[in-house]
């Protein structure tokens, strides 16, 4: 049923442009006759476009991955409270984004900042295709602002990374070995009623492996506080496990390209993949030089135009 439904989705899409094309046709032949109007085939020029870029987009979607769902996490760089915030600020935008997409957000970790905003977060987006648009987010963020946290004013540069790992689900295999997991359990913390700091529901999962490739033993930590229940909790980070084991399995097939490592640089000055500059009203990818002036529509989660810059001129390459 999910190739039917993914066939006939490619179906509608071709037979829409189709007939937005043979539209256009007839609007260029009207315009010479008198009975439509010049602004009127420029609307319809545009809209064939659009529609023949967007089924472009999903065309660079063609990954075994790309349809999965998404595990993101947001980590603070160096910089205290004001990376702290900003690493806040991300986490906003990505939930708008995600609210618009109509995606499921799922908090799994959240860790508070020192005096404000946080330092680090994991966020399980599910719905069809949220690894192939969000893997374009993965790497480092770079705000320049003049800092309400700054008592002189003065303008300040702060990072905060984002990791982005598709979401496994039941139709994807990964064989876990139990006897290589330990677990600790402690009280979870922030948001979350009377059963907080009482009982100890959250939970954290060692998993140790022999990289395939060195021999060299590595271990996965994950935390887990999305439940009040220990055993919620337990089959969450166990599902976040198979994820990330899944992603390494990918990036081993991916590593003659090292396009995920290019972008798993330190959280500094020349790795960033975008920056957001407040004061000047831009925001732009270094990646694709893509760059909008409407900086407070992106940071409320208007980042489409970003991530179909990337997937067109980057997506094809992956396959």
């Amino acid at each position: 049923m999910q190739k039917i439904r993914g066939l006939k989705s490619w179906i509608e899409g071709y037979r829409q442009v189709k007939t937005t094309v043979e539209e256009l046709q007839l609007a260029f032949d009207f315009v010479k006759e008198g009975i439509t109007t010049e602004e009127e085939v420029d609307a319809a020029y545009k809209q064939t476009i659009e529609q023949l870029e967007n089924l472009e987009m999903k065309n660079m979607l063609r990954l075994e991955e790309d349809r999965l769902g998404a595990v993101l996490k947001i980590n603070a760089g160096a910089g205290g409270t004001e990376a702290q915030d900003w690493a806040e600020m991300l986490y906003r935008m990505y939930s708008r984004w995600c609210e618009q997409q109509g995606y499921k957000v799922t908090i799994t970790n959240w860790l508070d900042g020192d005096d404000a905003g946080i330092k680090s977060v994991t966020m399980q987006v599910e719905g069809e295709y949220a690894f192939g648009y969000l893997k374009s987010e993965n790497g480092v963020h770079r705000l320049v602002r003049v800092s309400p946290y700054n008592a002189q004013g003065k303008r300040m540069t702060s990072f905060s990374s984002v990791a982005v790992v598709p979401l496994v689900d039941d139709t994807i295999e990964i064989e876990v070995n139990q006897g290589d997991i330990t677990w600790d359990t402690f009280r979870s913390s922030g948001a979350g009623g009377q059963n907080v700091n009482k009982v100890e529901t959250g939970v954290r999962l060692h998993y140790t492996y022999k990289d395939p490739d060195t021999g060299e033993e590595k271990e996965i930590v994950i935390e887990n506080t999305e439940s009040r229940s220990q055993f919620g909790n337990k089959d969450n980070a166990i599902r976040l496990l198979k994820s990330q084991l899944y992603e390494l399995e990918l990036e081993r097939r991916r590593r003659a390209s090292a396009k995920i490592e290019a972008n798993k640089k330190k959280i500094e000055w020349g790795s960033q993949i975008r920056s957001y500059v407040f004061d000047d009203r831009r925001v732009k990818d270094h990646r694709t030089d893509y760059q909008t002036s409407n900086v407070q529509a992106v940071m409320d989660g208007g980042i489409d135009e970003f991530i179909k810059a990337y997937l067109m001129e980057f997506g094809g390459e992956e396959v």
